[in-house]
């Protein structure tokens, strides 16, 4: 019997990652983190205590068994350690990279109490990668149950709820709006931080299943949800469409040439290759020197594309100080490492432009922080007589997104009084056999809370659909011939 583990027996301190070095990877799109090698995974293995109650899988939004993917890890039983990820969550090479873990199950680690909390994240990552690599393939036996279902928008929250459906035997088809799928986790996040082989080699997973994806297709412009039920013979459909309506601050001057969003610019580099020019023919204009209004994950994205592009020099402007910052630690610590200008408390009035109509500043005034805010942050008060302009040729905003439109502008589909789509708990909306989830919902979210939103939406699909879930091991005894004990003695009947 193994030894039981304590804070004192095991590994003091966290296992280093090697990285791209900050001179060369400023230069490249390659992947900055390298990920753990078999010998990094299994020393950081050691550092799990295995409590008996893991408030880690609570601090997951899709419950992963984190000590018993762990635990297996320990035994050099990689792919067992895959499996026991696979039951809840379909993307753990994604996940492991691009997830907040610090505030999810890492931010609630026992181990973190006392010392650096287990890195389940790169752990996670590490089993992901090496499914990927060594072609890892779990397709469970899946009898079809003559449903269909309709999946718009192929990102976290369309890709997890897409994989359950399949799995319940449906036909599943997803709708994506670009011209390839992955939403998001496609367009918005650069190779340095999520390879797009990483992404292919996710969504072949989905393929696999049964999963069909239909790119180049806008809902609410070839069809509408009303005809995708009524014309196309959909039996229920989920919206996970994101919101990628990316946010102004309206002030003078947003009108001038070298204003963009950081969607814009993501999207342009990530999806359309612009990083590749001329191998591909992607126009996207860029000054030598940009400034980014903004300091979440997205503007850290955007600084470090903008420097990956050619600019001499990046600025990000935030209203509020470093510690008020809402991107990762690791990625303002990559940001600063690759020389990123900070300038915090400082919030933008104005965009100033030339003779020509070109950016040539950015007026600003400095910030002090005064009481909390509504979201608990302190809430940045501008200094009297403290204006001055930062000197710049491009200006990309990166305050956080809106809604997309179209769905609400050419459906019934309830909203809120933001635009966002109005779900109950079960996330079912104001019209029968239609749900969603993710951001379209709840606004900006987490790859992981999506994908969670995705998973929870499926469940309620099933249960309108009249689809049993599958019954847990040891539940035999509970049902009659494979009926539960509940459903025996009546019939599902559907109206149509």
């Amino acid at each position: 019997m193994a030894k039981k583990r304590t804070i004192r027996t095991i590994p003091q301190s966290r296992t280093s990652v090697s990285e791209q070095k900050a001179g060369e990877r400023a230069a490249n799109f390659g992947e900055v983190s390298l990920g753990y090698d078999e010998k990094a995974a299994l020393v950081e293995s050691e550092r799990c205590l295995f409590c008996p109650d893991p408030i880690c899988i609570e601090g997951c939004p899709v419950g992963i068994d984190i000590p018993g993917f762990i635990e297996r890890i320990g035994m050099k039983d990689f792919r067992g350690a895959w499996e026991v990820i696979g039951r809840t969550n379909l993307l753990p090479a994604v996940c492991g990279r691009v997830c907040p873990q610090e505030t999810q199950c890492e931010g609630v680690c026992v181990v973190g109490e006392t010392l650096e909390p287990v890195a389940i994240g790169r752990l996670e990552r590490f089993v992901g990668d090496r499914a990927i690599v060594e072609g890892w393939v779990n397709l469970p036996h899946i009898e079809p149950c003559g449903r269909r279902v309709g999946i718009i928008g192929s990102g976290p929250a369309g890709m997890a709820c897409a994989a359950d459906m399949a799995k319940a035997g449906c036909e599943v088809t997803v709708f994506e709006a670009f011209h390839e799928p992955g939403g998001v986790l496609r367009y918005g996040i650069p190779d340095f931080r999520l390879p797009n082989a990483v992404v292919d080699a996710e969504i072949a997973n989905l393929r696999r299943l049964g999963v069909t994806f239909r790119c180049n297709t806008l809902i609410g412009r070839l069809f509408t949800i009303e005809e995708m039920l009524d014309d196309l013979g959909f039996d229920a459909v989920f919206i996970g469409t994101g919101a990628g309506t990316p946010a102004m601050l309206g002030i003078p001057g947003e009108s001038l040439n070298g204003v963009l969003s950081a969607n814009e610019l993501l999207t342009r580099c990530n999806l359309m290759r612009a990083r590749d020019f001329p191998r591909y023919d992607t126009p996207i204009p860029l000054g030598k020197n940009v400034a980014v209004v903004g300091a979440g994950n997205t503007a850290m994205d955007a600084m470090r594309v903008a420097l990956r592009l050619g600019a001499q020099r990046v600025t990000c402007v935030y209203r509020r100080s470093r510690a008020e910052c809402p991107a990762r630690a690791e990625e303002v610590h990559h940001a600063e490492e690759e020389g990123i200008v900070f300038k915090w408390l400082t919030a933008p009035t104005e965009i100033l432009g030339d003779e020509g109509g070109n950016v040539r500043a950015l007026r600003c005034i400095a910030m002090e922080l005064g009481e909390p805010d509504a979201s608990g942050r302190a809430r940045p008060v501008p200094v009297a007589g403290s204006e001055h302009e930062v000197e710049c040729d491009q200006v990309v905003f990166a305050i956080g997104t809106n809604a997309n439109p179209i769905i609400g502008q050419t459906s019934k589909i309830g909203l809120n009084k933001r635009g966002y789509i109005e779900a109950d708990e079960e996330l079912a909306t104001s019209m029968a056999g239609v749900f969603a989830g993710g951001d379209i919902v709840t606004g900006a979210a987490t790859v992981i809370e999506a994908m969670g939103a995705g998973r929870k939406a499926a469940r309620a699909m099933k249960a309108y659909l009249g689809i049993s879930e599958p019954e847990p091991i040891g539940a035999i005894a509970a049902s009659h011939f494979g009926i539960p004990a509940g459903e025996r003695n009546f019939a599902r009947i559907r109206s149509f």
